[in-house]
């Protein structure tokens, strides 16, 4: 099962210091158990809400620094993406995988899929037993589809704006955290139904 899915920067950002990110959308999934501890299972709504937040923010650093570390070795320059080319962006993206030991920051282990587009971190947090060949495909796809119809690449990106329509995807590509498995024919449906929900 997915636990998360988040969407954060990957590069500097001149409102933010070196080795920050800033959370663009975030969605957990799925029970509480693999996420709280023993002792964090009696806090308010308010804190464990708190306690959430400060852990995908510490996925999100981890995932900058895994960015900045493959692409440091890469020593490959990024170019600018002007709108219309998310397709080549996202061929271009850098990838990997992050193991999240248990206490940091979840209270099990976590693997953290992630894509690095441009300035861009596309991150699916997974149980470790998860198929991540599964998971890789599924996180493209949601990253193309979000690069293609909020036009996150360009100025004045939406996300922030229309999360309503991340939803709308996380609803249909992974529904309540579950990998899907997509014969030819199911795919080529769920990309009519998505593509027609995100031109609306």
């Amino acid at each position: 099962m997915v636990r998360c899915f988040l969407i954060h920067t990957v590069c500097p950002v001149s409102a933010l210091g070196a080795g920050e990110s800033r959370l663009l959308y975030s969605r957990l999934f799925g029970p509480d158990e693999g996420i709280f501890s023993d002792r964090e299972r009696g806090l308010s709504p308010e804190e464990r809400r708190l306690v959430q937040k400060e852990r995908v923010a510490v996925v999100a650093r981890q995932v900058r620094s895994a960015v900045s570390l493959s692409r440091e070795a890469s020593a490959r320059v990024l170019g600018e993406t002007v709108p219309g080319e998310e397709a080549l962006a996202l061929q271009e993206a850098d990838s990997g995988v992050v193991r999240l030991r248990a206490g940091d920051p979840f209270s099990e282990e976590m693997s953290a899929l992630w894509l690095g587009v441009q300035s861009l971190g596309f991150t699916l947090v997974c149980e470790p037993h998860e198929n991540l060949l599964l998971a890789e495909s599924t996180l493209r796809n949601l990253a193309r589809h979000c690069l293609e119809h909020l036009h996150m690449l360009g100025q004045g990106s939406e996300v922030l704006l229309r999360s309503n329509r991340v939803d709308a995807l996380l609803s249909r590509l992974l529904p309540h955290g579950q990998l899907l498995f997509l014969n030819h024919r199911f795919a080529q449906a769920l990309e009519k139904e998505v593509a027609a929900y995100m031109a609306k």
